[in-house]
């Protein structure tokens, strides 16, 4: 299930930009702007004593040299999204998203 969730997540984001890396090791070359994501946490919704929904947390991460990047943009306007904070380092804004699926 988590595979299938990361494979849909995936392909919204190559939708909205090209260059998208599930946590990428320190040594890949990345290309701007780009979309890191990792999964942060499993859960569980229960009632009755049964599970009764699975869901998974993702952390998303917009690096782009634009301060107005448009792909921060799309990636806001994904369903269950949420904003968590923005940075800069280096001269590249990084805006951090928060996903539920």
């Amino acid at each position: 299930m988590a595979t299938n969730n990361r494979q849909l997540l995936h392909t919204q984001f190559l939708e909205i930009c090209p260059n998208v890396y599930y946590q990428p090791p320190e040594n890949v070359k990345l290309v701007y702007p780009c979309i890191i994501y990792e999964l942060e946490t499993r859960s569980a919704i229960h009632a009755e004593d049964e599970r009764y929904l699975n869901y998974y947390k993702y952390t998303a991460t917009v690096i782009d040299r634009d301060q107005d990047s448009l792909v921060s943009e799309e990636v806001h306007k994904l369903k269950w999204c949420t904003h968590k904070r923005r940075f800069v380092t280096d001269n590249l804004y990084h805006d951090v998203f928060g996903i539920n699926l």
